[in-house]
This record gives C-alpha cells, sequence and structure tokens, in this order.
C-alpha cells in the first residue's frame, strides 16, 4: 500500500528525537513510581514473581510511544504518487523468410549466400532482445522454422540449422511470403514486418507473389525484401565426377518484383551485393523499425497521513480506556 511513499515534510522528523529520551525516562523514573513498603526481612519475598498485570502495565507506555510516532509520521505529510505515461515501445514482431534454394551456397559471399545470411541474421536478432521473431525459409516449397518467440537463443540455434536440401530444390517466393504472413496475421504488436531474403526468380510454388503481398498489405504487415547476389555472376560449386567444381553462374535476381512487393506494403527493397552490404541492410531495418510512443506523463500526489494519525487516535485511546479500567491510573 505504501510502497512510493514521499513526504512533504520530512523535518517532522527531527521530533523522533524524543523517543528514546522517553524511553530513558520512563525507565530510570520507573523506581520512583513503585510502591515502598519498609521491612526487616525480605525472605518472604524471595520466590515472588511479577503479577502479569504488573508487567502489563508497560502497555501504556508502549502505547503512548507508538501514537506519539505515528502523529510525527503524520506531520511529516506521507504522501503517494500515482503516476500513468506510455513509455517508448520497440516490441515489434518480425518473421525472417530466408531462400534456402541450392543458388544460396553460391560463394560470392563468404562462406556463401547462405552461410552469410545466417550469420547477419542471427547478429540481427541478438541486437532485438524485445522484438518476438519468427523464422520462415522456402526454396521449392515453404515451411515454418521457427514460429514468433522471444526465446532467441533457441532462435539462433535454428537459424544456424538450416541448410540447403532441406526441402525440394527451387525458388517459390510467393509460398514463402504468403507463410510468412500467416504466422503475423493474428499479432497484436503495434508492427508487424517481413524480411524476405532472395537470390532468385520466382519459379515454384502455389502462391503467386503478389497475391500474398496484397494479402500481407491488407493485414498491415510490412515487407522488406532483400535481393542477395553480386552484380554479373558469381562462383556456384557443381558436384562432378571429379568432385566440387566452380561453374561461373549468372545472377539473376527479380529486383522489379521485390522493388513491387516492399512498395505495395509500404516496405523497402535492398540489395546486398557482399555481406557487408548485406550487414548495412539488416542495421538499416534495424534503425528504421523502433516503434515508440510517447505521451505526456502526469503524476497525481494523495495525502496519506490519515491511516497514520487514526492509528494513533486508537492507541491514545487504549491507553485511556485501561488507564481507568484494568490498571486503574486514575481514582
Amino acid at each position: 500500500m505504501f510502497e512510493h511513499l514521499k513526504f512533504a515534510n520530512p523535518e517532522a522528523f527531527y521530533l523522533l528525537i524524543l523517543v528514546p529520551a522517553a524511553i530513558a525516562w520512563y525507565w530510570f523514573r520507573g523506581s520512583d513510581t513503585r510502591a515502598k513498603l519498609q521491612v526487616s526481612d525480605f525472605s518472604v519475598f524471595t520466590n515472588s514473581r511479577p503479577s502479569l498485570k504488573l508487567i502489563l502495565r508497560h502497555l501504556l507506555f508502549v502505547f503512548r510511544i507508538l501514537a506519539f510516532s505515528l502523529l510525527v509520521v503524520a506531520l511529516a505529510r506521507p504522501q503517494s504518487t500515482s503516476s500513468k505515461q506510455n513509455i517508448s515501445v520497440e516490441g515489434i514482431d518480425i518473421v525472417m523468410a530466408m531462400d534456402i534454394s541450392g543458388s544460396m551456397l553460391a560463394e560470392d559471399f563468404r562462406p556463401n549466400r547462405l552461410g552469410a545470411a545466417k550469420e547477419v541474421a542471427n547478429k540481427f536478432i541478438k541486437g532485438r532482445p524485445t522484438d518476438r521473431i519468427g523464422l520462415v525459409v522456402f526454396s521449392g516449397e515453404s515451411f515454418t522454422q521457427c514460429p514468433l518467440t522471444t526465446d532467441h537463443p533457441v532462435l539462433i540455434n535454428l537459424v544456424d540449422e538450416i541448410k540447403s536440401g532441406m526441402i525440394e530444390d527451387g525458388t517459390a517466393i510467393g509460398d514463402g511470403l504468403a507463410t510468412a504472413v500467416n504466422r503475423l496475421k493474428e499479432s497484436q504488436a503495434i508492427s508487424k514486418v517481413i524480411i524476405l531474403l532472395t537470390d532468385g526468380e520466382n519459379n515454384r510454388g502455389f502462391i503467386d507473389p503478389l497475391s500474398a503481398a496484397e494479402i500481407a498489405k491488407v493485414f498491415g504487415l510490412r515487407v522488406y525484401t532483400i535481393g542477395v547476389g553480386t552484380i554479373g555472376t558469381a562462383p556456384y560449386p557443381v558436384e562432378t565426377p571429379f568432385g566440387i567444381q566452380y561453374q561461373q553462374m549468372e545472377v539473376r535476381i527479380d529486383e522489379p518484383l521485390l522493388k513491387q512487393i516492399a512498395d505495395m506494403t509500404n516496405g523497402k527493397y535492398f540489395r546486398a551485393t557482399n555481406r557487408q552490404k548485406l550487414e548495412e541492410i539488416y542495421n538499416e531495418i534495424d534503425k528504421l523499425e523502433k516503434s515508440k510512443v510517447d505521451v505526456t506523463e502526469f503524476k497525481r500526489k494523495t495525502e496519506e497521513f490519515k491511516p497514520f494519525a487514526l492509528a494513533a487516535l486508537i492507541l491514545l485511546l487504549l491507553d485511556f480506556i485501561l488507564g481507568i479500567s484494568v490498571f486503574r491510573k486514575f481514582p
């Protein structure tokens, strides 16, 4: 009840200095207030014990000390402060939709496109501890690798487990986007974001990418699209009877499609031609997605002296009633 008390007149507490003085006075005065009887022999009183009434008579002094202390607290004017404010909120629901098709093994990034994408994604996750983040992977089809979660260590482990060949090869951008939309459509977050990363053109799947983008728009989802791959050609590992050999493959990214998806959903398209650029893109998205709500703070103070004053009054009444009845202070 009184967790956040402040005192308007804290100087009143100096009056509590009188409490130890009163206790000392009561202690040393006690011997003078007891009845005295002159006798020649104390042997008859050797085994006598103070009565309960004699012990309890000190309660009256305790009541007065407590009542005085409570009145001092009341004079100090305790006040409780209630305040209401909307703090800056940065919690956002994010689903990362990552292409894991065979072309993501191209080594124009180190160690390859997929490896670089995973490492940068993990760094991004670690930098957003208050967000719920999920992971969707797609190739010839798509599935949810991790639903929205704040358990980021688990999510990072699942990112590390991604590898090309987990599912049928191809590039089903529409399916990957639709799966991400499905994960976010029920979200109540202030901001709902999809980061769609791919290095190719849509050539598989059952859902058209623009139809998936239209659904994302309906649910108020913002899609950031990232095209991964250098300009021109990139070395791609090919399995041959003589082992792994590298062939220069043309980098074909459907940039008009990715730009259109981003534009439709009020997002943004990025092109990552190397690992450094990919890191810069994730850093930019990190800065863009800071949803803050600032309102005017107000505080209300409430006087809380009444409970202390009431408790002091009750103690004084008990002192008076017990004094004229049980302990008979007055004739």
